[in-house]
């Protein structure tokens, strides 16, 4: 994945897009000639580095007077895509905003403008453009790229005697957590696990893709064009579950997100939890001394394999209904963030992103976790995301809450698949 992306691309500016303007967006009223000011409204949904992108923001405002980038954040607990959906139907349409991939092209294609022109685009590594490209065109620059596993609590392991780099497959981590949960009085902690399945995307999105992606060979177009969900390795995915339930803080299905980084985490009360380099500014925040040293990350045992689950987790798209200008101000703003010094800088040091374009000092990638998980891309022990082409709502709305009904003994392990199925092949067909 961390191949030189190569494209002969045009050196054609990024002009002449389609589509009807949404109205001016500059401040006199006219359509930006002269001294006046172009806006630039964005709406995105990475809470974790609001301010952060914030800040920069102001930085190219500076450079850039003729320019206002407005950002709007809708994340964490939020359905951004349901948001982004109400911009869209009222009107006031965003002329940069977030897609995850394929299925989200369905949906946004009439809105979407082709940004393969761009210097980003042109610098993207080798994979990392591969759910937004269609008919020749790029729909999307990567945010970055994100992999998730087991994070765990180094210090928590080391009293319980339990080595990270012993644990090679699922028997291994069940043996691991036993020991864990046999010590929890002596080690001072609530349990082994924080398993927020109020989360429907932690357990419907991320945890089942780990099971799945091999499935579609490891490859999101194959699960985007898939008519059926085989679950092959769905008894291992239901080990992984009721391990996670039998050890976890209780009740699981009223633990979220906050509670599991901040309150558990972060603070020492559990020893491991699944989730993404993401979390690293907050449990810095929290905690900097075992945000610095105390944490690392391991992948989720899948047949006696360790591969990291590494993909893509948003794009930033451009509005084609914007007016041109606004385009053309909105494609040199997402150039200027991943290809400039000041751009470049902070996306490594303050975003705390593991880029997904080439021509950056790797060596700056400043934090454990994402250090952890560039190491195993370099290393090709990856596994793709294929969650961003599951069918529309299917992650969460279908296999998330039906999982939420199997862990409160509502539904059984074997109805959860037979209705995930079901409603796979309904929507595909």
């Amino acid at each position: 994945m961390f191949k030189k992306k190569s494209l002969l691309l045009s050196s054609a500016l990024f002009l002449g897009l389609a589509g009807c303007s949404t109205g001016e967006k500059t401040e006199s009223g006219s359509s930006g000639g002269g001294g006046d000011q172009i806006t630039v409204d964005i709406f995105q949904y990475k809470v974790e580095f609001k301010e952060q992108f914030e800040e920069l923001a102001t930085d190219y405002e500076e450079e850039n007077p003729g320019v206002k980038i407005n950002v709007q954040t809708l994340g964490g607990g939020n359905d951004y895509m349901a948001a982004l959906k109400a911009k869209f139907a009222s009107g006031e349409e965003p002329d940069i905003f977030n897609i995850y991939g394929a299925v989200d092209i369905e949906q946004y294609r009439d809105r979407l403008a082709d940004l393969k022109d761009t210097k980003a685009a042109g610098q993207a590594l080798e994979g990392t453009l591969s759910g937004v490209e269609q008919e020749g065109e790029v729909l999307g620059l990567p945010f970055n790229q994100e992999g998730y596993g087991l994070i765990y609590n180094k210090e928590i392991f080391e009293k319980a005697g339990v080595d990270p780099a012993s644990i090679k497959s699922m028997e291994d981590l069940t043996k691991a957590v036993k020991t864990i949960d046999s010590k929890k009085e002596e080690l001072k902690i609530d349990a082994a696990f924080a398993l927020p399945a109020k989360e429907k995307w932690v357990t419907g999105n991320h945890a089942a893709s780990a099971f799945l992606a091999s499935d579609f060979k490891n490859d999101v177009l194959t699960a985007f064009e898939a008519k059926e969900v085989p679950f092959t390795n769905g008894d291992a995915f239901k080990e992984y579950l009721d391990l996670q339930n039998k050890y976890s803080v209780q009740p699981v299905v009223s633990l979220d997100y906050s509670q599991q980084v901040e309150e558990l985490f972060s603070t020492g009360r559990v020893a491991m939890i699944q989730q993404g380099n993401w979390i690293y500014p907050t449990v810095e925040q929290m905690d900097p001394e075992l945000a610095e040293s105390g944490i690392g990350i391991m992948p989720i045992p899948l047949n006696d394999e360790m591969k990291m689950p590494v993909g893509v987790p948003n794009y930033w798209s451009v509005n084609k209904k914007a007016d041109e200008q606004v385009q053309q101000a909105a494609a040199d703003f997402l150039d200027w963030m991943y290809i400039s010094d000041t751009g470049k800088e902070a996306v490594l040091t303050q975003f705390k992103f593991i880029p997904a374009y080439e021509g950056y000092d790797t060596e700056k990638i400043s934090d454990p976790l994402s250090k952890e998980i560039y190491k195993y891309s370099e290393e090709g022990d990856t596994t793709a995301w294929v969650f961003p082409s599951y069918p529309i709502g299917w992650g969460e709305n279908v296999l998330g809450a039906n999982i939420q009904k199997y862990l409160v003994g509502e539904a059984t392990w074997e109805e959860t698949i037979k209705t995930a199925q079901d409603e796979w092949a309904k929507a595909r067909n």
